[in-house]
């Protein structure tokens, strides 16, 4: 048998009122409800929940463990209904790596001062849709095009293609560098997330890769002179690092923003969010 929610805020109810008649009161409902409930919750879990003489009712030693278990399963619950119910006040914008660069403050700041009724998070999740799919963001910023069907994406701006290496790299020496300077080098990439790929160079010029899956390791890694790595302009603003330098790669092509969504729930702020978003990388 199952174990219902109404048979947990019985419980719940019992023991935080004291008696099976206050917990009637309560609930709504009957003393012989309550009774009914409670005895039916102890023979779904085979457990005796509570003692009760005619004075008191006291959790037994599993019944206090039960207890516990219920009012985190109830507020859990509660929390989701919330959610749900109330999706229009809030606002998650997942990213992978870096969220908008130089854009991210402008955007909260604007949001806040244009949208008020919307809190506005922004949510970090190394994934290939930015936590789209996992459901940790109701909008995610993405860049590069999201295969699957599930999901609708509008591209709102466009980033320089940089290269990052060591601060003592004999090419951190120059103002910007092309692709042919990095045939020989090894690339560190994040196939899950990342923009850049041994594609972007001719087959028969192609740098050794190595892969990571965090922005941190990416740095610390280039960070040493073993690798070089490529990435959105973003990045070098999000993630500034002593030890590491960015350079513009000259032939490295844009790299577009795009920002996504459930292709049939998408959350109410989106197309705001992308005129938003579209209007500051215009004003760049």
């Amino acid at each position: 048998m199952d174990v219902e929610l109404r048979q947990l805020r019985c419980l719940v109810a019992i023991v935080d009122e004291g008696t099976f008649t206050d917990a009637a009161l309560a609930l709504g409902v009957s003393q012989a409800a309550v009774s009914r409930t409670l005895a039916s919750l102890e023979r779904a879990l085979g457990v005796r929940l509570l003692r009760r003489t005619s004075r008191e009712v006291t959790p037994t030693g599993t019944g206090l463990r039960v207890l516990a278990h219920a009012r985190r399963v109830l507020a859990e619950v509660d929390d989701l209904v919330r959610d749900a119910t109330s999706g229009h006040a809030h606002l998650r914008i997942g990213y992978a790596w870096s969220a908008l660069g130089r854009h991210t403050v402008a955007f909260q700041r604007r949001w806040s001062r244009e949208r008020p009724e919307t809190d506005l998070h922004l949510v970090r999740v190394n994934s290939a849709t930015a936590g789209l799919a996992e459901g940790a963001c109701d909008l995610a910023v993405v860049r590069r095009p999201l295969d699957d069907r599930r999901f609708d994406s509008a591209i709102v701006g466009l980033e320089r293609r940089l290269c990052a290496m060591a601060a003592d790299d004999p090419l951190a020496r120059r103002r910007s560098v092309r692709l042919a300077d990095l045939a020989g080098r090894t690339l560190l990439v994040d196939r899950r997330t990342g923009t850049t790929t041994p594609d972007l160079w001719p087959a028969e010029a192609r740098p050794a890769t190595e892969e990571t899956h965090d922005v941190d390791d990416w740095l610390n890694v280039i960070a040493t002179g073993r690798c070089v790595g490529m990435t959105a302009d973003s990045t070098a603003n999000q993630y500034p690092r002593p030890g590491v330098v960015y350079r513009p790669v000259r032939d490295g092509e844009p790299i577009a923003v795009r920002l996504a969504w459930w292709r049939d729930d998408p959350h109410p702020a989106a197309q705001a969010v992308m005129e938003l978003l579209t209007a500051l990388y215009r004003e760049a």
